[in-house]
């Protein structure tokens, strides 16, 4: 073959193992020799599944052999994230007093990928408890960027983005409630997809307790992948429906067609905030690009942006604080705690009826934003202000945390 199977997107993958022009025990090997040669240097994977990989790698070999029905990600490795629980491994979420808590069954969403015959190889790591913007922890360490070791991966789908980037894997699992799954996709180069809420379904079994409000509302699982193909051939996998979630709408991935030249708002500097030049120039181009293209592009803002970025704050941060702040302080490492006291001085308190009122705000919002999307489908932004940042800058000091705040406002 003129490249190794580990270079190969998942799509292509599944199509030669389903064909049986290779083995998914070839597969998997190839993509665990990857992972030995290069997780060292990354740590992105911070526990390996090989045996296990190989074991289910040939039982989907005889699968074929018997004729039996094959899925659409036959034989295709994949990364799970460390907060997501997988059955028998650890659900540990970057925290040392989590290391020993065994997932006592799988998450859907990972239910959904083995099911369509993807095979887990790697568990990828996290900040702790999975609320920073730099994957690090005092359980694991650091996770490196594939492209340049001194910028950050993201988080806090960090692992997952660099296993993905590496080629340890062409599909990792992330999830994202402020940006986990599209940041690290930023920092590392890949496609990521944060999925309608309610599109894809995720419940832990080994949750101590009920899921917080902010979390109910806005955290969604979603892949990090090397290609468009195999991040709509993912989410297609991820979207199976299950009971677990309430959550989960059974609606179609694919509506009807656009009216033609769809029409694109381009924004180059959200809400008059700041943008790197260099990413300005990269997000004109992309308009360029799709104008090329047939579509037809204009420089329009959706309605408020700002304040539609602000709104996340207002109704998330008093929940999300107040759910963190004792387990932080108990078993944090000290990076979330500093991260977490950054949040409370940057967001006070703001009340019960505050959030009420945030709530009411979105509902407004909402509706305007609908209006928009009818005129414009199609909204092209960066992902960030900035290029991906120096490791550990986010908790380097308030007014470091303060610019990357802004910085992060399209998430």
């Amino acid at each position: 073959m003129d490249k190794p199977l580990w270079q190969r997107d998942a799509v292509e993958l599944a199509a030669l193992t389903r064909a049986g022009m290779v083995s998914c025990r070839e597969v998997v090997e190839a993509h665990v020799a990857r992972m030995e040669a290069v997780n060292p240097a990354l740590n992105a994977v911070v526990l390996s599944l090989a045996d296990e990989a190989l074991e289910r790698a040939d039982e989907l070999d005889r699968a074929r052999a018997a004729g039996e029905a094959l899925g659409p990600l036959h034989g295709v490795p994949v990364t799970t994230k460390v907060n997501t629980d997988q059955i028998g491994a650890p659900t540990d979420n970057g925290v040392v007093a989590f290391k020993d808590v065994l997932a006592p069954a799988d998450n859907p969403c990972i239910a959904n990928l083995k099911g369509a015959g993807a095979i887990p190889i790697g568990r990828t790591n996290t900040p702790a408890f999975s609320m920073r913007w730099h994957t690090a922890n005092a359980l694991h360490g650091e996770t490196r960027n594939p492209w340049h070791p001194g910028h950050t991966p993201g988080g806090s789908s960090g692992g997952a983005a660099s296993s993905v980037a590496a080629g340890i894997a062409p599909i990792g699992q992330g999830n994202d409630i402020a940006g986990s799954v599209r940041y690290p996709a930023y920092c590392c180069g890949l496609v990521g997809v944060r999925p309608t809420f309610g599109r894809v379904p995720a419940f832990n079994p080994s949750a101590p307790g009920p899921r917080p409000i902010s979390a109910q509302l806005m955290a969604v699982q979603g892949p990090l992948t090397r290609s468009v193909r195999d991040a709509r051939a993912a989410l297609a996998v991820l979207a199976k429906g299950s009971v677990e979630d309430a959550r989960w709408v059974d609606e179609p991935l694919t509506g009807p067609p656009l009216p033609k030249p769809t029409r694109v708002a381009l924004v180059t500097n959200p809400a008059g905030r700041g943008v790197n030049p260099e990413i300005i120039t990269a997000v004109s181009q992309a308009g360029q690009w799709l104008e090329q293209a047939g579509f037809a592009v204009e420089s329009i803002e959706p309605p408020e942006l700002g304040e539609v970025a602000d709104l996340w704050a207002k109704i998330a941060m008093d929940d999300v604080i107040a759910a963190l702040e004792g387990p932080v302080a108990e078993q944090g490492d000290e990076g979330i705690k500093a991260a977490v006291g950054y949040w409370r001085q940057g967001f006070p308190p703001i009340g019960p009826q505050g959030v009420l009122d945030a709530l009411m705000e979105r509902d407004r919002l909402g509706r305007l934003w609908q209006l928009f999307l009818e005129d414009y489908p199609l909204i092209v932004m960066p992902s960030s202000g900035e290029p991906a940042f120096p490791n550990n800058l986010d908790i380097e000091g308030f007014e470091a945390y303060q610019r990357l705040w802004t910085a992060q406002l399209p998430q």
